[in-house]
């Protein structure tokens, strides 16, 4: 192989740069210039008619997993109980986690955990524990608990959320307090 002189590196090099920022600033120009998608649209729906290329997805907005945490944090304040709440996107990323007055240390992670658990399956973390005793190895699963207390969020049937609150003294309590924050949310 010829090796280059320092001269043609160097301009090959700085050629490849320009290039380089050319599609930066042309990607980030065309990604600050697309429309949002409206909040409105369905989960998953298909953006392309012909090929299906690309789908669009619904998340809830930052104000909305703020006011269903807070929901949840309340309906378990007014049971006196000390609680820890978090609520994840579709994805299973945790958009923000709350952690009550006097909640124990072990409650925000598995708020964590029974919110994510919850998106996965789009069923309540209460009802996917009853179903490891026909699939036990799914409580293998990294990142997830099957404890009562995790709650999907869903537009139109499809999740688009999880909210898991961990501290109460059983799961039952922890789940009726992450439907709280669901049911604040008024969606259908």
């Amino acid at each position: 192989m010829k090796k280059l002189s320092r001269r043609s590196a160097l301009l090959t090099g700085g050629a490849v740069l320009v290039a380089v920022a050319a599609g930066t600033a042309g990607t980030v120009s065309a990604n600050a210039s697309a429309p949002a998608v409206p909040a409105a649209a369905p989960a998953a729906a298909s953006a392309a008619k012909g090929g299906g290329a690309t789908m669009s997805t619904t998340h809830l907005t930052l104000a909305s997993a703020t006011k269903a945490a807070q929901a949840a944090l309340d309906a378990a304040k007014k049971e006196n109980q000390k609680v820890s709440v978090a609520v994840v996107d579709r994805n299973g990323n945790t958009v923000l986690t709350l952690r009550g007055d006097g909640a124990g240390p072990q409650a925000y992670e598995a708020a964590e955990k029974k919110a994510f658990t919850a998106v996965s399956w789009n069923a309540p973390t209460s009802e996917l524990a009853k179903r490891l005793d026909k699939a036990p190895t799914l409580k293998d699963i990294p990142g997830t608990l099957f404890l009562g207390g995790g709650a999907p969020v869903a537009s139109q049937g499809a999740p688009i959320a999880g909210i898991g609150v961990a501290g109460a003294p059983s799961g039952d309590l922890d789940e009726k307090f992450a439907q709280a924050g669901v049911d604040s949310l008024h969606l259908r």
